[in-house]
């Protein structure tokens, strides 16, 4: 998806808020601000794409500030309150008493692809620019999706060897794992998180210090620290891994803004809530719906 008229405020804002995040001291951060603008300015094109011109936003203000990741505590605090919601949506009452009195968690979830393909999705509210209480109050809605091609992609995962699941926020792990597994009884999944940090995106440190990884199985990384997907950035594991993959899960809006400039062929399924209008009117969905797209 190109950059539309709409998606300059967005990006404008986003350079205040990480530079703002990034540091204490005031004239670096002016000068972080002040060049992570003109970074805006320079590129801001319809011919290009958001998440390339984001990417470019952050790496120039994580090296003026020295702060590699400066969504850092926003981070920790996102991933207390998915953490805490997730207990809360999934556990029966039963398996809630088991896993206070610290017993290793087994077999927790129950449903089928739907309820798992749900609580993926409701786990999308999140969003750096967003305020917890409003967060909370979304992820405890029922989940109807605006484009539903979920019982296609149902019927391509039974058929396929490999898929990619794209990470896309780190409180979004706990939600992602129920279908991971889910998913695993036809195909091997390999999740995908982003190197090194970039906004509140999922990295292996982020899985780790969830105590998630061995659950996870193979956890890849993208090899650039993009929102999204650069794929001039891309490592070359990613990109064999990439082509080689039967399906492509690819959550948030991110992964939809770089993977949709692709041919899809029925292999790219976007899951993800819609939450700024360019995205929502190239999906031809209101703004703030559910979208569960094969492409």
């Amino acid at each position: 998806m190109k950059v539309r008229p709409d998606c300059y405020e967005c990006l404008q804002r986003l350079v205040y808020q990480a530079a703002k995040l990034a540091g204490n001291n005031e004239q670096i951060r002016e000068r972080a601000t002040k060049e992570g603008l003109k970074i805006l300015e320079d590129n801001f094109s319809t011919n290009e794409v958001t998440i390339v011109i984001a990417a470019k936003i952050h790496e120039v203000i994580k090296e003026i500030t020295g702060n590699p990741d400066p969504y850092r505590a926003m981070k920790d605090k996102e991933m207390t309150i998915a953490r805490e919601l997730y207990s809360d949506l999934s556990l029966l009452p039963a398996e809630a008493a088991s896993r206070r009195r610290g017993k290793k968690r087994r077999n927790l979830y129950k449903g089928d692809f739907r309820d798992y393909l749900k609580l993926a999705a409701a786990a999308n509210t999140i969003d750096f620019f967003r305020e917890p209480s409003f967060i909370e109050e979304d992820i405890r809605r029922p989940v109807n999706f605006a484009l539903d091609d979920s019982e296609q992609f149902e019927v391509k995962l039974k058929d396929a060897n490999k898929v990619l699941y794209l990470a896309d926020n780190a409180g979004e792990i706990y939600f992602d794992l129920p279908l991971v597994e889910w998913m695993r009884q036809f195909a091997n999944v390999i999740y995908v998180v982003k190197p090194l940090p970039v906004q509140d995106d999922a990295t292996l440190e982020d899985i780790r210090k969830a105590g998630l990884e061995s659950e996870f199985g193979m956890v890849i990384n993208t090899g650039t620290a993009s929102p999204g997907i650069v794929f001039t950035l891309a490592s070359e594991q990613f990109k064999r891994e990439f082509e080689s993959a039967d399906l492509i899960f690819a959550k948030g809006m991110g992964h939809y803004e770089s993977l949709s400039e692709l041919p899809g062929q029925g292999k790219f399924f976007y899951c993800l809530m819609a939450k700024c209008k360019p995205v929502a009117d190239s999906l031809g969905v209101p703004v703030n719906s559910y979208v569960a797209m094969l492409q």
